[in-house]
C-alpha cells in the first residue's frame, strides 16, 4: 500500500506507511464537530429573522467555522460556494491562516441601493441575502464583537469592452455618447453586482411547492451527506449552498432601475462557456448575450435602464460534462430538432434543471417592478418573472439573422416546446427535417 502523508510536529505533512489519514495538527487543534444538535453547549447561535425589515433586527448570516464564531453559526454551509473547496485547499498548504478574517476597509458598494419592500418579504427573496452588500454597515458590531461574517454581494463599477459592440459602433448601430458608450474604441460604463446564493429553506420550499424537510434530506443526501446540519438543525433556516451564483450588469444610472417611469430592458441570461467565452456556434448563447447587452445599453442611451443578469448556470445546470456528453451523442445519432431534448433526458434524466423559480429574486433585490422589453424567449424565465408579480410588456427574439445555421436545432426545437417567437413554429414532422452539421468529416466510423 502506499505511504499515506500524516502531519509531522509543524504541522506539514510527512510520509508514512500508516493506511490512514490523520486529521491532527497544529493548525487542527480543537476536536472534530461533524455537526450540530439544537441545545448543545457548543450552540448558540445569532438570532436571525429572515423577511425583518431592520438590518440589526434581521440579524447578520453567520456561517463560519473559524474560532467562537462556530457556537454562533445560524446558517449551513460555507462562503464562497463552490470556491470554499479551494479556500480549504489553501488552508491545507499553509498558504491560509484557519482564522483569518478579511479586512474590509474601502470594500463599501459603489452605489448604495435603496432598499425595497421586497427585503423584507420573506416570499418575494429567498436565495439571496438582502443585506449581504454591506456588513461592514449593518453588521459593525458584531464584526467589532470577534465574529467572521462576510458579504455575499459586492457592487462595484468597471468599463467593459466586447467585440461586438465594437462592431456595432463602427458601423453606427450604436453611436458614442460619452456617458455610457465613453469612446470609439467602444469601452462602455457598467455597474456590476455580484451575488452568492443565500437560501431561506422555508422559503425556497414553498418556492417549489415541496415539503421543507423533503427539501432538507434531499440536499443531504445528493450532496453527498457533505451537510448534516441540514438534518440535525431543523432549527437553522439558512443554507449557503455549494453552487455558483450570479452578476447583475446594469447599463446607465443605476438609480433607474427601480424608477418605474423609465423603460427597462433585460436579459436574463444562462451561463454557457463554449459559445459566450468560445464562440461555438451549436447554440445562439453568445448572439443572444451580446444582443441583449446591446439593447441594454441603446436603452440606457435613450433614458432608460438596461439589465444584463448572468447566472452560474453551466449546460442548464447539468454541467459541462453532461452537455458535451449530450453534443456526442447527438452529432453520432443524427442531430436532428425533433430529438433534440430526447438526447438529454438519455442522459441527464431530464431536459433542464435551472429551475427559473429563483430567479426572480435578484429582481425584486434591486427594485425592478416592470420589465418594459424582455430579451428572451424562455417560456420559464418569463412565467417565473411574471408569477413573482413583475409584469412584462414586451417579449424580444433573438434576431433570425444572429442564429448561427448549427443552433437550429436548437432553437427550433425549443420554439417547439413553448420558447416565444414572432416567427416561424415548426411542426412535429417538420423538426425531423431540421439537421445540425454531422462530423463526418471529422470521424471516420460511421456511428
Amino acid at each position: 500500500m502506499a505511504a499515506v502523508p500524516v502531519p509531522s510536529t509543524n504541522g506539514a505533512s510527512a510520509p508514512s506507511s500508516e493506511p490512514w489519514a490523520n486529521p491532527l495538527s497544529k493548525r487542527f487543534q480543537s476536536r472534530i464537530i461533524l455537526t450540530t444538535y439544537p441545545g448543545q453547549s457548543v450552540v448558540d447561535p445569532v438570532t436571525l429573522n429572515w423577511g425583518a425589515a431592520d438590518p440589526e433586527e434581521r440579524g447578520p448570516v453567520v456561517v463560519s467555522r473559524a474560532g467562537e464564531t462556530l457556537k454562533k453559526r445560524n446558517a449551513i454551509g460555507a462562503h464562497g460556494g463552490s470556491y470554499s473547496v479551494y479556500n480549504a485547499l489553501a488552508i491545507a498548504s499553509g498558504d491560509l491562516p484557519p482564522d483569518f478574517k478579511p479586512d474590509f476597509r474601502n470594500t463599501q458598494p459603489t452605489f448604495d441601493f435603496p432598499m425595497q419592500p421586497a427585503w423584507s418579504d420573506p416570499s418575494k427573496i429567498v436565495s439571496m441575502d438582502p443585506f449581504g452588500h454591506n456588513i461592514a454597515r449593518y453588521y459593525k458590531t458584531h464584526l467589532d464583537s470577534g465574529l467572521d461574517i462576510r458579504p455575499t454581494i459586492a457592487i462595484t463599477r468597471a468599463h467593459m469592452r466586447v467585440s461586438e459592440i465594437v462592431t456595432s459602433i463602427e458601423s453606427g448601430q450604436l453611436q458614442v455618447d460619452g456617458n455610457v458608450i465613453i469612446n470609439k474604441e467602444g469601452d462602455v460604463r457598467v455597474t456590476k453586482v455580484a451575488v452568492e446564493p443565500v437560501w431561506f429553506l422555508p422559503g425556497v420550499a414553498a418556492r417549489f411547492n415541496v415539503d421543507e424537510g423533503v427539501l432538507r434530506r434531499s440536499l443531504f443526501e445528493f450532496t453527498g451527506g457533505s451537510y448534516p446540519e441540514l438534518v440535525t438543525r431543523p432549527d437553522v433556516n439558512v443554507f449557503l449552498p455549494p453552487i455558483g451564483g450570479l452578476t447583475a450588469y446594469i447599463f446607465g444610472p443605476p438609480e433607474r432601475v427601480s424608477d418605474p417611469s423609465v423603460k427597462l430592458a433585460l436579459r436574463v441570461h444562462d451561463e454557457c462557456n463554449g459559445s459566450d467565452v468560445f464562440q461555438s456556434d451549436i447554440c445562439t448563447c453568445r448572439p443572444y448575450l451580446v444582443y441583449g447587452i446591446e439593447e441594454a445599453i441603446k436603452e440606457a442611451q435613450n433614458g432608460g435602464s438596461g439589465v444584463v443578469i448572468y447566472f452560474r448556470k453551466e449546460g442548464r445546470a447539468l454541467g459541462e460534462v453532461v452537455k458535451y456528453l449530450v453534443y456526442n451523442s447527438r452529432k453520432r445519432g443524427g442531430d436532428t430538432a425533433d430529438q433534440y431534448f430526447a438526447r438529454t433526458e438519455n442522459i441527464a434524466g431530464v431536459r433542464d434543471m435551472r429551475f427559473q423559480a429563483l430567479m426572480p429574486d435578484i429582481l425584486h433585490w434591486l427594485g425592478i417592478k416592470k420589465i418594459d422589453r424582455m430579451l428572451s424567449m424562455s417560456n420559464m424565465k418569463h412565467d417565473a418573472i411574471v408569477e413573482q408579480g413583475i409584469p412584462i410588456l414586451e417579449r424580444v427574439p433573438i434576431p433570425d439573422h444572429l442564429i448561427p445555421s448549427d443552433s437550429r436545432v436548437e432553437i427550433d426545437a425549443k420554439i417547439n416546446a413553448g420558447y416565444f417567437t414572432d416567427g416561424k413554429k415548426y411542426t412535429d414532422e417538420e423538426l425531423k427535417e431540421v439537421k445540425g452539421r454531422g462530423w463526418q468529416s471529422w470521424e471516420d466510423v460511421a456511428h
